[in-house]
């Protein structure tokens, strides 16, 4: 059984997956693969009730950021709040005692867009083979796909050939989308909408034809109630949905198809994966608030007090490091 839709949340998402596989003399790496789908919260979550720390895991990746959060394991609990009380006096950008849902929100924000830049930061070597500070499409199809064109004969029979046939032309598709000024060269801030597409307004549609390509199996243009529950779960030996599916199901017929045609269209796609009424941060940050503020005043004691919601048990060298990272940013 798997679940792969529920309560799936863009951000820190959240991101784009890339698998880079060194062979031989040359780089071999599979193709980029596309992000979770994004949906919208059934509820807000500063309105969502009281969760023990082992449900907190959004929660730290929103606050400190996915990768970071990793590594918390390795401070203690009271290194954890050390370094977590110098997060707090950051994040007071007026210094007045009190951290603000604003004060939050643009916290969250910065280290959502430090996770991008970090990302792209991390591939870009890779890429940019002849070190000018861009990567054109040559070099990234070289890089990515350079193995499997030179020696076909080796995916022939594989179900790797049938991935790289489909996402080679997709992949070129969405590099020209990103490639703002047409030379099939990207500069940073276009390699950037190329692997992070949902964060630039230009690639929106290339997120929402993605979308549809991905769910919709007959190829019919559209995404009917089947393929929408399949997207995100598949039955083990024709045995009884749970009770989840049966709510997507509901969410299907009275917020997904809009018009009740029993199919979504692309801008029913864009509705439901790219919400333009949703905004991540500030409901992370409401939740944050709402869960720890006592008094209408969110202090540094409270925050400190719910150390555990921000940072867990784990911990990492946020302290130092996250607060350097956020000066450059």
């Amino acid at each position: 059984m798997a679940r792969g839709g529920r309560g799936r949340r863009l951000g820190l998402a959240l991101g784009l997956l890339l698998a880079l596989v060194l062979a031989p003399r040359v780089l071999r790496a599979k193709p980029t693969v596309r992000k979770e789908r994004v949906v919208r919260p059934d509820s807000e979550l500063g309105e969502r009730p009281p969760e023990d720390n082992q449900s907190f895991q959004y929660d730290h990746e929103a606050f400190l950021g996915k990768e970071d959060s990793k590594t918390f394991d390795q401070l203690t609990p009271d290194e954890s709040k050390e370094r977590l009380g110098k997060i707090v006096d950051r994040i007071d950008n007026d210094g007045d005692g009190f951290v603000t849902t604003e004060e939050l929100k643009t916290w969250i924000k910065r280290v959502q867009k430090r996770y991008i830049f970090d990302n792209v930061a991390k591939v870009w070597k890779d890429y940019d083979r002849d070190k000018d500070d861009k990567i054109s499409w040559e070099e990234y199809k070289q890089a990515t796909y350079g193995y499997y064109l030179g020696n076909p004969a080796e995916f022939h029979d594989s179900s790797d050939h049938h991935t790289f046939k489909k996402m080679l032309p997709r992949d070129e598709r969405r590099f020209k989308a990103a490639d703002l000024n047409g030379d099939l060269t990207a500069t940073r801030e276009e390699f950037t909408a190329f692997l992070h597409p949902e964060e630039f307004e230009h690639m929106k549609e290339i997120v929402v034809l993605e979308t549809l390509e991905d769910i919709d199996k007959n190829g019919d243009g559209f995404v009917d109630q089947d393929e929408y529950i399949a997207d995100m779960f598949s039955h083990e030996e024709n045995g009884p949905e749970p009770d989840w599916v049966l709510s997507e199901r509901e969410q299907f017929n009275e917020f997904r198809d809009l018009n009740k045609d029993g199919k979504l269209d692309k801008d029913e796609i864009r509705h439901w994966i790219l919400p333009q009424d949703y905004d991540h941060a500030q409901a992370e940050a409401r939740h944050l608030v709402y869960e720890s503020d006592k008094n209408k005043k969110l202090t540094k004691e409270e925050i400190l007090e719910n150390w555990n919601m921000f940072v867990g048990s784990q911990a990492t060298n946020y302290g130092e490091d996250l607060t350097k990272n956020h000066d450059e940013l």
